[in-house]
């Protein structure tokens, strides 16, 4: 019986401290003897070493005239990049075969720093909106002014989330 899975991880280095940002992403395909006991126990190993569990797929295979079956699964999980190897290896462990893996990268320090300049741009908007909304008399001009500054919260609030979906994927 075979399994596949995918795991991403990320490096934990900080475009802040000029280091890159790099989105790894693991595949393997592994032969082991259940796979619906071996995606529980990848899943639990997952979840102790602070990561979780994306999708998770197993399901029955016909083969030849439809007389022979097997059972096969995928898993997706991510856990903290520093535990790329040890996951890496505790997976390889249980394995009767190991079919293939392969391991790769995205850099994303460019769309990291182009965010932190965003975020900087869109606070300083901010600032500069509520200044006026401070000294606007009219309502119309009040409610002008609260409307883009609703606009400019809410895309801070989305920078702000992407921001931090990297840099916990990064850890």
């Amino acid at each position: 019986d075979s399994k596949g899975f995918d795991t991403a991880y990320e490096s934990d280095e900080s475009a802040a401290s000029g280091e890159r940002i790099v989105i790894k992403t693991a595949n393997m395909t592994i032969v082991v003897a259940s796979p619906a006991a071996s995606m529980a126990a990848i899943a639990e190993m997952a979840e102790k070493m602070g990561g979780f569990v994306v999708s998770s797929n197993l399901y029955q295979t016909a083969y030849g005239s439809g007389d022979l079956t097997t059972t096969q699964g995928t898993l997706t999980i991510r856990v903290p990049a520093e535990r790329l190897d040890e996951v890496l290896e505790a997976v390889k462990s249980t394995a009767i075969e190991v079919r293939s893996e392969n391991i790769s990268g995205e850099d994303i320090t460019q769309q990291y720093v182009d965010l932190q300049s965003r975020l900087r741009n869109l606070e300083a908007a901010e600032a500069q909106l509520q200044e006026i909304m401070g000294s606007a008399t009219r309502t119309e001009d009040v409610m002008m002014v609260y409307n883009q500054l609703v606009q400019v919260r809410g895309e801070i609030e989305s920078v702000k989330g992407q921001m931090q979906y990297f840099e916990q994927s990064a850890k």
